[in-house]
């Protein structure tokens, strides 16, 4: 079935041309929810426990009600099965403000195709800092959105926020690993305000090199490699910044951090 015209909605699967949530839904209305996209494969949700506590404390911390852990588990298997039972997808389950639950609305959308390596811009605009604090992945995401629209713009495959010091915060949708001139590998502090990508909590779980460290954009270019992480399209090796070419040393690197991201 075309994942076009699915929705998870009021406790099932729908059509699209079906559903709807009420007009005053705070997602849409203030911006209050929270969301976290799957990779699917064969039907199967990766990383399904690391997504269910990600959304958890975002429901809590924005106050969107009880939690309904059944319900999301629900969301991202039954989207997951109906929509792709045999090939790859995503499914992305968005939490707001619902009576005496939180809503739960899932959404699937094909794969697409990824380059091998991605090229990355700046953003012409400061990243201001996290709208709330610990990471949470928030439906509120106009910064994110207009900076994906520069990356578009210049051809792109992803665009880089920095803070208004010039401190690397994170990609638009991706956490940025870099591996330095010692061999060891390092991503920008989450107190920069970035978001907690489950791609990032595994890579601290299974990667005991890994580290916090500021990072600059001229850092970048001296870096041995960099690669953009997320739990969908894995460990991305970044072959240019802003149209320069980026060292591209350490495919060990590459190999490692990608077999980390496989859900086993």
């Amino acid at each position: 079935m075309d994942p076009k015209t699915l929705v998870w909605i009021d406790g099932r699967v729908r059509r699209r041309d079906e559903a709807g949530v009420p007009v005053d839904d705070s997602a849409y209305a203030e911006g209050r929810g929270c969301y976290s996209t799957a990779r699917v494969r064969g039907g199967t949700p990766d990383f399904e426990d690391h997504h269910v506590r990600r959304l958890r404390r975002g429901a809590e911390a924005l106050r969107l009600g009880d939690f309904d852990e059944a319900a999301v588990r629900r969301a991202l298997r039954d989207l997951a099965r109906e929509a792709f039972p045999d090939g790859d997808g995503i499914v992305r389950v968005q939490l707001s403000r619902g009576e005496p639950s939180v809503r739960v609305v899932g959404i699937p959308r094909a794969l697409g195709e990824e380059a091998a390596a991605w090229h990355l811009v700046c953003a012409q605009q400061p990243h201001e800092g996290p709208l709330l604090v610990g990471g949470h992945k928030l439906t509120n995401r106009l910064a994110i959105a207009l900076a994906l629209d520069e990356a578009r713009d210049a051809g792109a495959d992803e665009v880089l926020l920095f803070d208004r010091h010039g401190w690397l915060v994170e990609g638009a949708r991706s956490n940025v690993v870099a591996i330095g001139t010692d061999d060891e590998p390092v991503t920008p502090p989450l107190s920069r305000g970035a978001v907690s990508g489950i791609a990032r909590r595994v890579l601290f779980e299974r990667v005991p090199e890994l580290r916090e460290q500021d990072l600059r954009r001229d850092d970048l270019f001296t870096a041995r490699a960099v690669f953009c992480t997320n739990a969908v399209r894995g460990a991305r090796p970044v072959a240019s910044l802003d149209g320069v070419p980026l060292p591209r040393e350490t495919s060990r690197w590459h190999a490692l951090l990608n077999a980390a991201l496989e859900d086993h």
